[in-house]
């Protein structure tokens, strides 16, 4: 198995729109190509932001980037994110004015066999 961790730190007036967005429009393309969602979550961070990430599971790394690939070609995808950045403001203005950090990391299992 291969889990990767997807990590937002957002602003806090962001969340709600950001989650809708995730729902509406990410998560659906993502599991149309079979990624696998274990959670997502979010929590108030000392600084004043919010932290959002969700953990993904895939039968290996190669589906994965199969995955992601299919995702990233997918054009009624693609338009319906490019839309959603339009209505806010353009990809531009919502990375540098919601955004504070996104990390897209693999995760490893402690547990032994």
């Amino acid at each position: 198995m291969f889990f990767r961790r997807k990590y937002y730190r957002v602003k806090p007036e962001f969340v709600e729109n950001f989650n809708v967005h995730f729902n509406q429009r990410l998560l659906p393309a993502q599991q149309k190509y079979g990624s696998r969602l274990v959670g997502r979550w979010m929590m108030d961070m000392e600084d004043g932001t919010v932290e959002i990430f969700a953990i993904w599971e895939y039968d290996n790394y190669e589906e994965y980037e199969r995955i992601e690939s299919l995702v990233r070609n997918d054009q009624e995808h693609v338009k319906r994110v490019k839309d959603w950045y339009e209505a806010n403001g353009g990809k531009e203005h919502v990375w540098n004015s919601y955004f504070f950090e996104v990390r897209n990391e693999k995760i490893t299992s402690t547990l032994m066999n």
